[in-house]
């Protein structure tokens, strides 16, 4: 650890020292599923205990990407196992069902290494990879709480000497308060976003834990202050490329945010199934001594396990078509990938508001008391399908079938 670092803990006790020793490294996607199913079963444990206290997972986050999971999408080129995408949402997929915010934290680590993939120089790629797989985590300084719109970006990147300086403040920072480094999100004169790698100890860097959402708890999403920061040029990285030119970037942003809703309702269909056996009285007029037997309860599950099936089907298409659209980016490819993705996000969404909404009726008043914390999977479902407004998705799947639009490029779609 480095005197900063130690000086920096008096008054940041939440700044993680870099690993002691180098990340398992993954080498196959079934290997990926195999330990992400396993973690899910320690995360699961006290999933609920963490999100009441709002208890930062920080052992948890350590295991977390100490097992490897967090390089899994680094180019085989580079050491990574560099798995497929159907294998990237299976494990999104396993940790959400067990906590959601330990989902999310990774979710814009990997956004940050694909764009370290497509944007950027060889010499970057050597060096952040490399960190990734030796178990170092990107958090995320992207979204401003009072811009226009959610791409209306006011932190600004200028060239200095031979570096640059970065100035701004960001909100909605999921994951950047327990990680080693802080990649931001700020804008030249010419209004074009670069990201700049910013070690999480670096002076003048403060990341403040005053996330007050009532779901997605434990993430942390709150503010990060960035004050005059001196960045070297090697640690910016030009991602306005990735949306100037057709790439999978947008629906690789998306895609995860579907999976990790797919997850969430996984994981409220599970507890529904445990809670309706456990739980749950039969009701009077049923003439049956058990909840589990009621016809209506039986056929409201089988209506989830079905709309969760499809979702998830229609995702794997979205995974199968992301990876043409890496394999050969083109105007087609990237569009129907984005199309794709939207469609399962549409349909993740739905299923993570029907499955936790469904919890509480087929339980019953039971399932309200606050010792049981039930009400955190609808919180955590409410909460990250807020992210990109579903509505949108439509509209943007109607224009393209009816109409022959290709949907916009960016990291909302």
């Amino acid at each position: 650890m480095s005197e900063s670092q130690t000086a920096d803990r008096v008054v940041d006790p939440y700044l993680q020292p870099l690993p002691q020793q180098p990340a398992h490294r993954i080498h196959s996607d079934a290997e990926a599923i195999e330990i992400a199913r396993a973690l899910a079963a320690d995360f699961a444990r006290e999933a609920a205990l963490r999100d009441r206290e709002r208890r930062l997972p920080v052992a948890e986050l350590n295991a977390f990407s100490q097992s490897g999971l967090w390089g899994i999408t680094v180019p085989k080129a580079y050491g990574g196992a560099e798995v497929s995408y159907r294998t990237v949402a299976e494990v999104i997929k396993t940790i959400a069902a067990a906590d959601p915010s330990l989902a999310q934290l990774p979710q814009n680590h990997l956004v940050i290494v694909d764009h370290i993939r497509l944007d950027g120089t060889e010499e970057q790629k050597r060096h952040f990879f490399g960190l990734v797989l030796d178990g170092v985590r990107f958090g995320n300084a992207f979204s401003e709480r009072h811009s226009r719109t959610v791409a209306d970006f006011e932190t600004r990147i200028e060239a200095e000497g031979d570096g640059f300086r970065v100035n701004g403040q960001k909100f909605y920072s999921s994951g950047a308060l327990l990680a080693h480094w802080v990649p931001t999100v700020a804008v030249d004169a010419e209004k074009r976003p670069h990201l700049a790698f910013i070690p999480r100890d670096t002076e003048n860097l403060r990341v403040i834990n005053d996330w007050s959402g009532f779901g997605q708890r434990t993430t942390a999403s709150g503010t990060v202050l960035i004050d005059n920061v001196k960045v070297p040029a090697v640690h910016v990285v030009p991602v306005y490329n990735a949306f100037a030119n057709p790439t999978a970037a947008g629906p690789f942003s998306q895609f995860l945010q579907a999976a990790i809703d797919a997850g969430i309702a996984r994981g409220a269909l599970a507890e529904t199934i445990v809670q309706v056996r456990r739980s749950a009285r039969a009701w009077i007029d049923s003439g049956l001594e058990f909840a589990h037997e009621d016809p209506y309860s039986i056929q409201a599950v089988g209506d989830l396990q079905i709309r969760l099936r499809a979702a998830e089907a229609v995702l794997d298409l979205a995974a199968d078509q992301m990876q043409i659209a890496v394999d050969t980016p083109n105007e087609d490819t990237v569009a129907a990938a984005s199309i794709l993705v939207a469609e399962a996000k549409v349909l993740t969404t739905e299923v993570a508001i029907q499955a936790t909404n469904k919890l509480f009726e087929l339980v019953g008043t039971r399932s309200t008391l606050e010792e049981y914390n039930l009400d955190r999977h609808w919180r955590n479902a409410r909460t990250h399908t807020l992210h990109d407004p579903v509505r949108w998705k439509f509209h943007a799947v109607g224009n393209y079938y009816l109409n022959g639009i290709k949907p916009p490029r960016h990291p909302w779609l």
